[in-house]
């Protein structure tokens, strides 16, 4: 078996990401190594997981001291697949702490385990979160592809700052077994990669199907609805989205340009709640299976960073914690919540869209904000394209469109539920319509 690309990974690991440029995207490298010499699609490859998800050698902590100590002796379905088509899992990727969802003042990218991911283009720019490293690695060819989660954005957004795929999938799609939680009706790993075919690749393992390679093929006549109301506030962005809606047009492409509500402020504050009270209920459920955890509730999360403040409280606080404790887990407030979600995303949203067309456009993010660790995130100039396919559980995928003053932008593409092939043949031709390549680099520091 040739390890090359393996040997190549960890150099890269330690010449950009430990030292030179200090990415800083790779939280635990695997103890122990033991590179797979089973045959399969992935055979010789190394792959990065994030590390929320469970992998035997990985310490799967999201980012949490709270379970550094806690010794992984599973692996979570994600990492059994990922081993039995060939690939070596040579680490786990930093994340913004318990996946952006302690503090409305969490800084992207920080944990108190892993510290901060810089992005690979500009040193002092965000990575997004809250798959921050899983996206960093890929667009710095740390290695071709690695797994993410999202909730709400948590893919989408590294993929667009750091000029990367990124894919999440249907929720329920893949397993998410051993994998730390937020929301059960969101959450979903996914597929980080260079390349809009090697994303199809892993997206393939990743549900234990062999349909989405295939679909990059696919000849469908593809009606794409453009919506106006997906569009950042950032003038260059806007200007390389529609240079593609061009070219697009041009190739033939059926395009419709859509107009759909914006979410109000109640829309946005009902979706925080629903995410609240699952987290009460959902975090309870997986601590209670991780064995030799020494926190079983996020009361005993709260208690714990109370106790260590000058570590994990450092930047930060956890009111979003703290408001999750007070409002409880699935109870009637949460039900009535839930639905209203549910009624905005698909019979205001969504549900008209797909109405008319088969796949959905838009922007993703204006390009990288400095972090600033303490202060937030800098979202003003990104658009909601994220959050109606979160509410309902539906793909969403980011294909790079360009650079915008030195750094990477997307387009956003949305297909209705389990029809990720039409998603991966739509995001297939955008990418050969761009024909950009695989985007390199500045490493600025």
């Amino acid at each position: 078996m040739n390890h090359e690309k393996i040997d190549e990974a960890f150099e890269k690991v330690r010449a950009i990401d430990q030292s030179g440029y200090e990415l800083n995207s790779v939280l635990a490298i695997t103890q122990d190594l033991m590179i797979n010499d089973l045959p399969g699609p992935f055979a010789g490859i190394p792959v990065l997981i994030k590390d929320n998800i469970e992998a035997i050698g990985l310490p799967a902590t999201a980012g949490s001291l709270a379970l550094a100590d806690c010794t992984v002796v599973r692996d979570s379905t994600i990492a059994k697949r990922l081993r039995a088509a060939g690939a070596t899992i040579i680490g786990s990727t930093n994340l913004s702490e318990w996946a952006n969802i302690r503090s409305g003042k969490s800084t992207s990218g920080w944990s108190a385990v892993g510290g901060l991911t810089a992005n690979p283009w500009k040193h002092a720019h965000s990575a997004g979160g809250s798959s921050s490293g899983s996206g960093a690695a890929v667009a710095a060819g740390l290695v071709h592809m690695a797994v993410g989660s999202e909730t709400d954005g948590s893919i989408v957004c590294p993929a667009s700052l750091n000029g990367c795929v990124g894919i999440k999938p249907t929720v329920g799609s893949i397993p998410r077994d051993a994998m730390i939680p937020i929301s059960a009706s969101q959450d979903t790993p996914g597929p980080m990669a260079q390349t809009v075919s090697q994303a199809a690749l892993l997206l393939d393992v990743l549900t234990d199907k062999k349909i989405y390679q295939e679909a990059m093929s696919a000849n469908n006549t593809i009606c794409i609805g453009v919506v106006k109301e997906w569009a950042t506030e950032d003038s260059g962005t806007n200007l390389l989205f529609q240079n593609l809606i061009s070219k697009l047009s041009a190739n033939n492409i059926q395009i419709k340009e859509i107009s759909l509500p914006a979410p109000s402020d109640a829309d946005g504050e009902e979706e925080f709640k629903v995410l609240m009270h699952e987290l009460n209920e959902d975090l309870v459920k997986y601590l209670g299976s991780r064995a030799g955890a020494k926190i079983k509730t996020l009361a005993d999360v709260v208690a714990f960073n109370n106790a260590n403040k000058d570590t994990e409280l450092k930047y930060f606080g956890q009111e979003y914690f703290e408001q999750a404790l007070t409002l409880g887990g699935r109870n009637s407030d949460y039900e009535k919540l839930r639905n209203s979600n549910l009624d905005w995303a698909k019979n205001k949203v969504l549900g008209p869209a797909f109405s008319e067309c088969d796949i959905l456009l838009g922007e993703t993010y204006a390009p990288a904000w400095i972090s600033n660790l303490g202060g937030g995130d800098d979202f003003a100039s990104a658009t909601w394209i994220t959050m109606a396919p979160a509410i309902l559980g539906t793909p969403i995928g980011a294909v790079p469109m360009g650079l915008v003053d030195g750094l990477p932008v997307a387009v956003g593409v949305v297909s209705r539920a389990n029809e990720e092939t039409l998603l991966i043949q739509a995001m297939a031709m955008i990418e050969k319509t761009l024909d950009l390549g695989v985007l390199k680099p500045s490493f600025l520091k």
